[in-house]
């Protein structure tokens, strides 16, 4: 966050998000349009379930655009991500990108949580200028130097 910060005419909003264990679409997208404020001139940059709530997101709403990092297109079995709600209805793959100007995917064949096939779905099905990599993990290192460069090269659309 305070990498992004550093950009010039940028503004990063980090905020802890609510119901953060079950990170509930019920709970988030509200959070997400009233409290963020999240609007057309709004990046989301969302991180695993952060990334479906940012899709979800953009499937009712406009926004700038989306940076995926670690996103995924099921519950993958898991019992807390199935109680999210993001997966009970199909996705709409074509809304999303009606509503969004541009969509970066960051994902990594190595992610520990997310087989490739799921981030791989979700990045065919948005059209997403997909990022791949194969030693990142489920990217929670301290410095992610490519997201930097990627809001700086999207910010010139603002220009």
């Amino acid at each position: 966050n305070r990498k992004l910060n550093d950009i010039p005419g940028f503004e990063s909003r980090l905020r802890n998000m609510p119901d953060p264990i079950t990170a509930r679409k019920s709970i988030w997208l509200p959070f997400m349009k009233e409290k963020l404020e999240v609007d057309e001139r709004t990046i989301i940059i969302g991180h695993s379930s952060g990334a479906c709530a940012a899709i979800r997101y953009a499937e009712e709403n406009k926004v700038a655009g989306i940076v995926l990092v670690g996103a995924y297109k099921s519950d993958l079995g898991d019992v807390n991500e199935a109680e999210s709600g993001y997966f009970r209805d199909p996705w709409q793959w074509d809304k999303v990108k009606e509503n969004c100007k541009w969509i970066v995917q960051f994902g990594s064949t190595d992610d520990p949580f997310l087989p490739w096939d799921e981030q791989k779905a979700v990045a065919d099905g948005l059209s997403a200028d997909l990022r791949k990599y194969e030693d990142r993990g489920h990217f929670m290192e301290g410095t992610f130097p490519e997201l930097i460069k990627t809001i700086q090269d999207h910010l010139k659309s603002f220009s």
